[in-house]
């Protein structure tokens, strides 16, 4: 009897810390209207790093580098495009935010500039007039919600091969394994202009640093103590927003898949024909068409896609 009492207090325990944490997310109304692609194999989800700082202080903003928290407006710093298939391991995709693409009811511009002029709702329609893939879900998280999950967890470990500097991203980190806390997380997944490939180099880390999260995140000793899984929810519901019809299960999901991308999935970028295309408003990403092409019909038919990382 008293086996069975200890374990429906844990499970109790768990429950609580969970709907405490799902409680604090911000709901949005993400999902587009009117004519959408039919719906293919497996599930979309696009995930956004936006530079919200909603929850910081003046003087958190001031420790992270991004400035005053009083900023208006938002603008994407990462989107990715989640594959989970029907069977099989999940495809986790990179669209670089300076992508060059038609913004529906404007004229071409960078994919972030949807963000930047209709929100949630209209980066959402144009990946998917971009992709041809249609879009089961959306979820964001800010500056600080990223920042505090790191912390929450005691923060994430990764090697670098050259040593880091940058003063527009306030890191300055060494070459070699580390154990990265909050502030030199964000800066490490926002850093393109020490990179020598730019944004290009910068969405590799960032694949590879949400992966990293992911499996700290998941680690027994964060799902499976109460306490602990009601601090890091909340740390990360702090700057976290979904779509109004995704639910909690539906977000473990994507949590779950994040988690397994290195090890049973694939981490790739959308294929690049010329990553400084002129434009009138600067340089942008143009997409490799055929490629890209080749990699939306393989998501959209749970095909493994033959494009490098």
């Amino acid at each position: 009897m008293i086996p069975l009492l200890i374990i429906a207090l844990w499970v109790g325990g768990l429950l609580w810390a969970a709907n405490s944490a799902w409680n604090n997310v911000q709901k949005l109304d993400a999902l587009p209207a009117g004519q959408r692609p039919s719906d293919g194999k497996g599930k979309n989800y696009v995930l956004v790093g936006s530079d919200s700082r909603a929850g910081l202080t003046s003087e958190e903003a001031s420790r992270l580098g991004t400035g005053g928290s009083n900023i208006e407006g938002k603008r994407t710093d990462s989107i990715m495009i989640l594959h989970l298939p029907d069977s099989g391991g999940p495809t986790l995709v990179s669209v670089p935010r300076d992508s060059w693409v038609a913004v529906p009811g404007h004229r071409r511009n960078k994919i972030n500039a949807s963000y930047a002029i209709g929100g949630p709702k209209l980066l959402m329609e144009t990946v998917e007039q971009s992709t041809g893939l249609r879009m089961d879900g959306y979820m964001e998280i800010g500056f600080g919600g990223f920042a505090n999950v790191v912390d929450a967890v005691g923060g994430v470990r990764m090697c670098l091969e050259r040593p880091m500097k940058d003063e527009k991203a306030h890191i300055d980190l060494p070459a070699g394994c580390q154990d990265l806390d909050g502030k030199n997380a964000l800066g490490y997944v926002r850093a393109r202009y020490s990179d020598p490939l730019g944004d290009l180099g910068r969405v590799t880390r960032q694949r590879q640093f949400l992966s990293a999260l992911m499996n700290k995140v998941a680690s027994p000793g964060n799902l499976l103590v109460p306490w602990k899984l009601k601090g890091v929810g909340e740390s990360g519901a702090q700057g976290l927003a979904v779509d109004n019809d995704m639910g909690p299960i539906t977000a473990v999901k994507i949590a779950w898949a994040l988690k397994n991308v290195t090890s049973s999935g694939q981490s790739v970028q959308i294929p690049v024909a010329n990553s400084a295309y002129p434009t009138y408003a600067g340089e942008a990403v143009l997409w490799d068409d055929a490629k890209a092409k080749e990699l939306f019909d393989a998501l959209n038919n749970d095909r493994s896609p033959n494009v490098a990382p």
